[in-house]
């Protein structure tokens, strides 16, 4: 593989390990925050909540896709990242203030701003920096809200529904294909030249039918991560600094995973990025387990 090949890769798992460092370090001040997207993290049903909300928010995009409803999908879709930011800034802000109005009235400003930026200014790098930021948010709420078990039996289903949405029903390529005509920041992208711009271009194609960019779906790397914040939060702390070794083992297994999905990508063909990326994560926690002899989330 060529250098010019290596280095945008190199770019992409540089992202899913700061994703997943980064939703480890906003873990605490989350939990202190109270945020939390379920009750009761050990709950079997929440991952069936967490399937029904995502198919039935997928049910409308597709729908205001077919009927050319861009303009109401940019809104939703600028609601839901605005909403994110707030929980992220919040979060931060209470680490350095006990002012009340300050810790409300900051973040709403900050996840304006942001917003702001993502919209006037789309960038590939402006996408990317924020990106890593929301996905490490998301990954981050939804760890600390689901216990070990919980979160398997999520990726392991996320992982089956993007295979079939991929391959069979064909409705998730359907979807990124319009998310990104409307350049809608919720992808990461990953130029192979130096002077690709992601305004200028989008998703042109540089030559021979080859696009421009390494375009990666924002779940890709927050799922992964769920798991990486969830061992780390309910598992009893290791010996390495702020990560157990579960944790660790699920970042290694994500990185495996995306390498296996990397190979198949450059055979050119759209790829549902769950099934190795899942698997890889849930692979290198039992791993991380076995090694820690860490198996009390196995009792129910």
């Amino acid at each position: 593989m060529e250098l010019k090949q290596l280095v945008p890769i190199s770019g992409i798992l540089g992202m899913m390990v700061l994703v997943e460092i980064g939703a480890i370090l906003l873990s605490l001040p989350m939990k202190a925050a109270g945020i939390s997207a379920f009750e009761d993290p050990s709950s079997m049903l929440n991952p069936l909540i967490f399937i029904a909300i995502l198919l039935a928010f997928t049910a409308v995009l597709l729908v205001l896709l077919k009927y050319r409803y861009k303009q109401l999908i940019v809104a939703i879709i600028a609601i839901s990242i605005y909403f994110t930011f707030v929980y992220i800034f919040s979060s931060i802000v209470t680490l350095f203030t006990s002012n009340e109005i300050v810790a409300v009235i900051l973040p709403l400003i900050l996840s304006g701003l942001a917003i702001a930026l993502l919209y006037l200014y789309p960038e590939w790098y402006v996408i990317d920096t924020l990106g890593i930021l929301i996905a490490a948010g998301a990954a981050s709420i939804f760890g600390i809200s689901l216990g070990i078990l919980p979160v398997l039996i999520l990726l392991v289903l996320l992982a089956i529904y993007d295979a079939i949405s991929v391959y069979k029903t064909r409705h998730m390529i359907t979807l990124a294909e319009g998310v990104m005509e409307m350049k809608t920041p919720i992808l990461f992208v990953i130029p192979k030249k130096v002077s690709y711009s992601y305004i200028r271009d989008g998703i042109g194609k540089i030559g021979e039918g080859e696009r421009g960019a390494f375009i990666m779906g924002m779940g890709d790397l927050i799922m992964p991560a769920i798991l990486v914040v969830s061992a780390n939060m309910f598992l009893k702390p290791g010996e390495l600094p702020f990560i157990n070794i579960p944790a660790l083992g699920a970042i290694i297994g994500s990185l495996a995973g995306l390498v296996v999905l990397l190979w198949f990508v450059y055979k050119g063909k759209p790829q549902a990025g769950l099934p190795p990326l899942n698997g890889g994560a849930i692979i290198g926690f039992l791993i991380g387990c076995a090694i820690s002899g860490s198996w009390g989330w196995m009792i129910i």
